[in-house]
This record gives C-alpha cells, sequence and structure tokens, in this order.
C-alpha cells in the first residue's frame, strides 16, 4: 500500500513539474523556464569558436525583456527593481557578441535569474569568461545551466539556492560540473565549486549527454 501511495506522489510531482515548466528555443538557446518561480531550471547552448571572433562584434543590447513566447509569465522586470539582486544571465550576452538576433534574446527574462552580486559578478563571471577561453581553444563547447531551490521570494521572482553549470568539451570529450550557491560574498574561484556530474544528476533530475 506504502509503494502505491508513493507511486502516486511521484506521479502527481512529476506531473505539477511539467505543467509548471515551458521549453523555448531561440537562436543562440534553449530555455526550460519556471512559470511559478518565474527563473530557467535548465538552459543550454553551445559556445564555438566563430560566433566569439567575429570582426565587428554587435553592440551589447542591455535592454531586459519580457520573452515574447511566454510574456505575461516572464514579464518581471519590476520584480527585480531595487532588490538586491542582479538579473542574471544564464546563457550569457558575450557569448552570442556576434549576432544581433542572439544577443537581444540573450535579455529575456526566460535567460535570467535572480542572483546575488557576488555571485554573478564573481566566480559565475570568471567561468563563463574560462569557457569562451576554452571555446577559442578547442571549438565546440556545450553548455546545460540553471538554477534550483527557494531561497526566498521577492514580489513575483523566487530567488534560488543554488545555481549550477555542466560544460562538455567536445574535442577533449571532458565534462565539468559546478554548482554555486547563491550567495552575497564572492568566492575565491570557481574552481572550488566544482562537482561531479553524478551528483547534479541527482540535485537537477536532469540528464546529460
Amino acid at each position: 500500500m506504502r509503494i502505491i501511495v508513493a507511486v502516486i506522489l511521484l506521479f502527481f510531482a512529476v506531473t505539477l513539474e511539467a505543467q509548471d515548466t515551458v521549453r523555448i528555443k531561440h537562436k543562440n538557446y534553449q530555455t526550460v523556464f519556471s512559470k511559478a518561480r518565474k527563473y530557467p531550471v535548465r538552459v543550454e547552448w553551445v559556445v564555438t569558436k566563430k560566433k566569439l571572433t567575429c570582426k565587428v562584434p554587435v553592440k551589447r543590447y542591455d535592454k531586459f525583456e519580457p520573452d515574447p513566447e511566454l510574456y505575461s509569465e516572464s514579464n518581471v522586470g519590476a520584480s527585480y527593481f531595487s532588490s538586491g539582486f542582479d538579473r542574471g544571465h544564464i546563457s550569457p550576452a558575450a557569448d552570442a557578441r556576434c549576432d544581433a538576433v542572439s544577443m537581444q534574446e540573450s535579455f529575456y527574462f526566460t535567460n535570467m535569474a535572480p542572483q546575488y552580486p557576488g555571485l554573478n559578478r564573481g566566480q559565475w563571471k570568471e567561468l563563463e569568461e574560462w569557457t569562451r577561453e576554452q571555446a577559442l581553444v578547442h571549438d565546440s563547447i556545450k553548455v546545460s545551466a540553471g538554477c534550483i531551490g527557494n531561497k526566498q521570494k521577492v514580489k513575483a521572482i523566487t530567488v534560488p539556492t543554488h545555481c549550477w553549470k555542466v560544460i562538455q568539451i567536445t574535442k577533449q570529450k571532458t565534462t565539468l560540473g559546478f554548482v554555486f550557491p547563491n550567495q552575497p560574498e564572492k568566492t575565491v574561484s570557481f574552481e572550488q565549486h566544482k562537482v561531479s556530474l553524478d551528483s547534479i544528476k541527482k540535485l537537477t533530475k536532469f540528464t546529460f549527454k
């Protein structure tokens, strides 16, 4: 009887999760956005040498907008105002520097999570920069990243407890995993947040190919 109840509860949990999240594909990334939490639980994209080495990079867009594919659920700009949290890119704008459409789409709120400045401007940014350096050397790098948890609620948006990232360097057949606590303090290096892929699978319930 207990097994049957557990299976039923698991079924409803999975069903509710499926109803809450929406997958949207844009030019340079695809996102799985939680309508309840108002942040992406998973964003996937590929960083290549070609995408980073155009002769004339496009200007940074810097206009944060609701995603036209999910306008009402991602119209959360007012919730960030004076919140103390950064509008943290999951797929970074600098990875879209060679295409105007990709640059604009990177500023959709379906690609944003409320991050403390210490994380967003610290080790999260450092890992982004390191990934681009690796892409210039090894070319194609597949990235999957997102957020998880409920630290607190700020108006419409939920502040995640952690942000995570999986980096797959194709030519080296290397996969690296990182989990960052969403905290005000900047840590010494992104390296100290390296974890096993299995631990990220357990944390997120996602699979990685």
